[in-house]
């Protein structure tokens, strides 16, 4: 039997503000003891067989509550646009990735968001063709919600001038009516449909390289969405179980989108059965799109667009379906709702139709708010899975884009936890970086990156309440908070070291802090 003894500066235990201990004894995976260095090493020092000194300050390790583990790794491993700060700089990437192809071969990138280039207007797809004519080029927005292409991906996919939008969708023309080769939300499957379905191969190194990168980040799980996009549910899951299996160094709690799930349930599997590496949650279901795209739903016009209030994926005798449908398979449903009326839609649905006993629903981002809701969403078993990075990235231009009556009430996760509703925090990578430092340190101080500034001081949270977003609150969501989330005896000995104390340097600097080591399951599996 291998007893570890973990001992150093500060081992925060996340028990409650400010509780420290000196020492940590482990076995087979598990904490079985926390104290004083001097009492572990007195009880245990027939069991001892490897002490390891933390040269930092050590936290429980970080659970990401909301992200997407293949699409990090393919922002990884394909063109990625999300760091690109001009429009000339993109098509010159494009141009570039292009002349290293085959022939046939599409073009992918990854994150672009026209809000941080010089020139904030989409590209158009004649753009595109003049730098990849023979090509099939797809650039995906960075919230997910919205594409470009070129003429010679629209003409693979059969789309052309007569092609009309989907329910849920909308097809992007220019000014003169022409298609400018923009897809936003369901539209964005006519594309996709047509390209290249990817490989067992593909998917596997796009899971361990996300995996990879997480735990450099000191990320020791993650809830994550990505069952329905690669081939089916099977052909997905498959390549999550060879990579888990073969590493075991990550917790992975899988959500089963809405199209998955008929073929989940085929398989035999369930939502309500707990694994310690790799299990499954609730019924994923979109129910409106993103603010970038002006396609999340909102309760009245867009301040920057009176024509639209945003787009509702699903008619509401769909929405209702699927939650009904979720209930008879004993499943919570996680629903991505942005704006103030896809809360609405969703927290009307969920009244009518309860989360089944010992369970959570969750709703996702509810970014846009009327208070309201929060009245109502209070007396519901229901958690939030909220994404602080999104202040950082959305103002001031959302302000623009709602309006000042919206925002007044809009990202409160003070007033969320205030009201008793559990949040619990994410990155949606890849959307936003997948550091839990900048999210902790956007929940605290709510500054833009586009202009320095906070926004909605009142809804900034302490250091610990931003801590626990990220440790405690996502273990809670799943109901393993008996496993995970705390420095305990009897949960996951997961850790994360950093370089220096969160609770004593300047809070402005909170981003600045780094991952020296993470472990999970007693094992280090990351060290700098």
């Amino acid at each position: 039997m291998v007893g570890k003894l973990f001992h150093g500066n500060k081992i925060y235990t996340m028990a409650e503000e400010g509780h420290s201990v000196e020492a940590v004894f482990t076995e087979n995976g598990k904490i079985v003891s926390t104290g004083t260095l001097q009492d572990l090493k007195s009880t245990y020092q027939d069991r001892i067989t490897e002490e390891i000194e933390v040269d930092g300050v050590m936290l429980p390790g970080f659970i990401d509550s909301h992200m997407h583990i293949i699409g990090h790794g393919e922002r990884l491993i394909r063109l990625d646009l999300g760091n690109i700060e001009t429009r000339e700089e993109v098509l010159t990437a494009v141009e570039k990735a292009a002349s290293g192809l085959t022939d046939g071969e599409w073009l992918i990138g990854e994150g672009f968001n026209e809000n941080y280039w010089d020139d904030p207007v989409v590209i158009h797809r004649k753009e595109l063709d003049e730098r990849s004519p023979n090509h099939p080029v797809m650039l995906s927005r960075v919230c997910r919600h919205a594409l470009v292409v070129n003429t010679k991906a629209m003409e693979i996919a059969g789309v052309d001038d007569k092609s009309e939008d989907i329910p849920g969708g909308v097809i992007g023309r220019d000014q003169t009516g022409e298609l400018d080769g923009s897809f936003f939300d369901q539209a964005q499957e006519l594309i996709k449909e047509a390209m290249p379905s990817v490989s067992q191969n593909y998917l596997e190194r796009a899971i361990e390289t996300s995996i990879d990168d997480l735990l450099k980040y000191g990320i020791v799980g993650g809830h994550s969405e990505d069952l329905s996009y690669y081939g089916g549910f099977k052909h997905t899951f498959d390549a999550f179980k060879q990579v888990i299996t073969r590493q075991k160094n990550f917790r992975a709690h899988l959500l089963v989108h809405h199209d998955a799930v008929d073929e989940f349930y085929k398989e035999g599997y369930e939502a309500t059965v707990k694994d310690d590496w790799l299990e499954f949650g609730a019924m994923k279901i979109f129910v409106d799109g993103a603010l970038g795209g002006r396609t999340a739903l909102l309760s009245r016009p867009y301040k920057d667009d009176p024509e639209t209030r945003g787009v509702a994926i699903h008619s509401d005798e769909v929405l209702e379906q699927l939650v009904i449908k979720a209930r008879s398979m004993g499943m919570a449903v996680a629903v991505h709702a942005i704006g103030d009326e896809a809360v609405e839609k969703i927290v009307d649905m969920i009244e009518r139709h309860p989360v089944p006993s010992g369970q959570n629903d969750r709703i996702i981002h509810a970014q846009i708010m009327r208070p309201e809701l929060i009245e109502r969403m209070k007396k519901l078993q229901v958690i939030i899975d909220v994404q602080p990075t999104f202040v950082a990235s959305d103002f001031p231009w959302v302000i623009d884009r709602v309006g000042e009556d919206l925002i007044r009430t809009s990202y409160p996760w003070k007033t969320y936890i205030e009201a008793g509703i559990i949040c619990a925090g994410g990155s949606d990578a890849p959307i936003e970086h997948i550091n839990p430092l900048e999210g902790i340190d956007a929940a605290v101080n709510r500054r833009s990156s586009f202009d320095g500034k906070p926004y909605g001081l009142e809804q900034c949270l302490s250091v610990f309440e931003a801590i626990e977003l990220y440790t405690v609150k996502p273990a809670e969501v799943i109901r393993k908070s008996d496993e995970q989330g705390r420095i305990r005896e009897g949960h996951f000995a997961d850790f994360v070291i950093l370089d220096q104390d969160p609770f004593e340097v300047d809070s402005l600097d909170l981003h600045k802090i780094k991952v020296t080591r993470t472990i999970v399951g007693e094992e280090i599996v990351y060290s700098k």
